[in-house]
């Protein structure tokens, strides 16, 4: 893992209102465990995903750009053919901070949104999950981060 990513990874954590792009109205979908998380260590994560009203009293806003207050970064969980137009969204938001979440296989990552994320200058976690940043997380998740610092690939 590259000392970059790290350093980014630990910025964007270090933010405490955050909009998780593309969380599931499924309880049992991943996006719903980490957005669960993330809340039970005191973030104020704002869900965004165009095709959900509300789930359990949570307001879910369409865009980006209708989040009010606006939000420090953008954890994007979309499948990777969406992403491009999210980091547009973010960038029109004003959101700097952007994490493209991987989990398995291609996740949000895809080259264009890469591309324009760091042709913009914003910070960029690309190819992670954060539970292998979250301290005091699971075996499994250090696990996973261990090896990710031996290979010290983004994917």
């Amino acid at each position: 893992m590259l000392a970059e990513t790290r350093r980014d990874a630990e910025d964007f954590l270090a933010h405490k209102r955050l909009a998780l792009v593309g969380l599931s109205r499924n309880p049992k979908d991943f996006s719903r465990y980490l957005y669960d998380e993330l809340r039970r260590r005191g973030y104020d994560v704002v869900p965004v995903n165009p095709n959900v009203a509300e789930v359990d009293g949570a307001h879910y806003f369409a865009r980006l750009q209708d989040v009010t207050p606006p939000v420090e970064g953008a954890l994007v969980m979309t499948a990777a053919d969406q992403s491009e137009r999210v980091v547009h969204d973010c960038a029109e938001a004003g959101i700097n901070r952007v994490w493209l979440h991987r989990g398995a296989g291609q996740g949000s990552v895809s080259p264009a949104a890469v591309g324009f994320c760091k042709e913009r200058g914003m910070r960029l976690v690309a190819g992670y999950c954060p539970y292998m940043f979250l301290p005091k997380a699971s075996f499994f998740h250090r696990l996973h981060g261990f090896f990710r610092k031996l290979g010290k690939n983004g994917g």
